[in-house]
């Protein structure tokens, strides 16, 4: 039964018999089990079936009546996420089972007339709440064009956050892409050091050699590359902080001569080839799904004839970047430019820019395992990372990763490496087998 609370708590008493009523039927059908606290003090046990012995593994702690409005929509599936983010509503207890919801969310339908009763009640109470500055200040620039302006503001929107508060989940060598656990139980430190390996391997990097990072992040694939395969590296970003950080790294390493980052559009490269290996880790996403052709174009210039390409990135599963809750969230707080194309379009536009394809390899439950990690690691340094971003941005962070880690889970997003060559006469010399790929 739920428990009484005090008339003096915010929506007490019998006035808020429409919002409770509301909360038990839209989670009456819900396919397994919730506990929602409300804003009273009471708590309902909600869910299909009756109630199971163990206590359910989430409760929804409603602060406010407002999250009953969040919850029926309006036409914006994402208001619930914007209750999270505003602390009107909190979640306890296994927070990736929570996520689940979405999907229950998402065909959520009240008659019009409870809906009306419940928007006079929230009012009656006076706790509406209008769209506030805090929510404003969230809400990603729009990327339309993914022009060079955009596309650079769009960057600094995600990444000239602190470097301190990335410095909080990543490893040390702050890489923010997908590690590699070649055995599951590795650390995070070690599955990201073998990631860097394996792509430096994959390249075949030998002494000598120039290597262009596009997308270079914090610098850590190029430091790997020049000191351990004694390349010549260069890094391009559109960050500044990210460039600053990198350059700091490269200086620390005793690498200045060897090792160099810029704050450069793909775009503005050099039109002549002047590379034997491009890496791309991540960071083709942000392009735009009309610019993919001009994007592989340049990356195939900056290849001398017989070099190595290695594309790592996020796909989608369908073709298009539809809107969907998923596509909204993402572009809404987290990449305003992301765009995800299937691997199957994505080959066909490396071969139109005349590369051949000479692997490709899947990476998806390595994301998802990497992005646990990131969550846990943000959840564990919560009260450090306020000290350099809002709780509403922590917030946004928290619930973005742990839905991107579902979603590589349930396959709806994948992550591959493709690598590639640029074509010569007679065809590129290719090793026989993947043993070059694998340590021992």
């Amino acid at each position: 039964m739920p428990s009484a609370a005090p008339a003096s708590r915010p929506g007490a008493g019998p006035d808020s018999a429409p919002l409770i009523e509301a909360v038990e039927r839209l989670f009456r059908a819900f396919d397994r089990h919730l506990a929602v606290r409300l804003w009273d003090g009471r708590t309902l046990l909600l869910g299909r079936g009756p109630p199971p012995a163990e206590p359910a593994p989430f409760t929804l702690v409603c602060h406010t009546p407002n999250v009953v409005r969040s919850l029926l929509g309006g036409g914006d599936p994402l208001r619930l996420a914007d209750a999270y983010f505003r602390g009107d509503l909190d979640i306890e207890g296994d927070f990736f089972a929570a996520l689940a919801l979405k999907d229950h969310v998402q065909v959520l339908r009240l008659p019009w007339q409870d809906r009306w009763r419940v928007l006079l009640t929230t009012l009656r109470l006076r706790s509406a709440a209008a769209f506030d500055e805090a929510r404003a200040s969230l809400l990603a620039p729009p990327v339309q064009a993914h022009s060079k302006a955009e596309n650079r503001d769009a960057i600094g929107f995600h990444y000239d956050v602190s470097n301190d508060f990335y410095r909080l989940w990543l490893d040390e060598r702050m890489v923010y892409s997908c590690a590699y656990f070649e055995r599951p139980d590795l650390t995070l430190e070690d599955a990201q050091r073998a990631k860097l390996e394996h792509i430096c391997r994959k390249l075949q990097l030998a002494p000598g050699e120039r290597l262009l990072d596009v997308g270079c992040g914090w610098g850590a694939l190029v430091i790997h590359a020049a000191q351990h395969h004694g390349v010549t590296a260069h890094g391009i970003t559109l960050s500044e902080r990210q460039l600053q950080e990198a350059r700091e790294r490269i200086q620390a390493a005793g690498l200045s001569d060897r090792v160099t980052v810029e704050l450069r559009d793909y775009r503005d490269l050099p039109r002549e080839p002047g590379y034997d290996k491009v890496s791309s880790i991540g960071m083709f996403e942000h392009v735009g799904l009309k610019n993919l052709p001009v994007y592989f174009e340049t990356l195939y210039r900056q290849l001398r004839p017989g070099g190595l390409l290695l594309n790592h990135g996020i796909t989608h599963y369908v073709e298009g970047w539809d809107k969907t809750v998923s596509t909204e969230f993402i572009n809404r707080y987290v990449f305003p430019d992301g765009q995800l194309d299937t691997v199957g379009n994505i080959q066909r536009h490396m071969e139109r820019a005349d590369f051949e394809l000479l692997d490709v390899e899947a990476w998806r439950p390595h994301y998802a395992k990497t992005l646990r990690h990131w969550v846990a690691r943000l959840e564990a340094n919560h009260a450090r990372a306020l000290a350099h971003v809002s709780e509403a941005t922590w917030r946004v962070w928290r619930l973005y990763m742990a839905a991107c880690a579902l979603e590589f889970e349930s396959g709806d997003i994948g992550v591959y490496q493709l690598l590639a060559a640029r074509r010569v006469p007679g065809g590129t010399p290719i090793p026989m087998t993947r043993g070059h790929m694998y340590p021992g």
